[in-house]
């Protein structure tokens, strides 16, 4: 079974932006995220531990400026958090194992889809395309992206 672990390796790995948004609950610019426009079948982890926190078939356009998902791939692999900073109350998303800030959760998404809009940082994600998934260990996470 594959761990997921925070590792000083892995943190040494992250680009200053990364490290700022991850490891210093930052946030990128809106607008400017890697996988905003990312359209490809497969699943997000963090990029910090790995594991496994968004598929493609739960991203959505919120028109937020950020990657928008319904739904956590599994619950266990996402934190929320309580977040009083900047003057306003809100969820703040983590990464079960990896403690990554990844973003916030809002109940704004789509209805019809639970009515969550989980907000992720690009700078907090790794994204394996489908045809990397057995490679790279998500095996068991390939239903969750074949019918976008």
């Amino acid at each position: 079974m594959r761990t997921y672990a925070k590792s000083d390796d892995a943190i040494a790995k992250l680009t200053p932006e990364q490290f700022r948004v991850t490891q210093q609950s930052g946030t990128e610019r809106p607008g400017t995220g890697e996988y905003l426009d990312n359209h490809k079948p497969g699943i997000y982890v963090d990029i910090v531990s790995g594991e496994p926190l968004f598929a493609s078939s739960d991203k959505f356009e919120s028109g937020c400026g950020w990657p928008s998902f319904t739904k956590p791939i599994e619950a266990i692999h996402v934190n929320e958090v309580r977040d009083n900073s900047h003057g306003m109350t809100r969820i703040e998303v983590r990464s079960n194992n990896g403690d990554s800030h990844l973003g916030h959760v809002f109940s704004d998404g789509p209805q019809d889809r639970g009515g969550l809009r989980y907000c992720i940082n690009s700078a907090s994600l790794r994204f394996v395309h489908l045809n990397d998934l057995v490679a790279e260990g998500y095996a068991d996470y390939i239903n969750q992206v074949e019918d976008i």
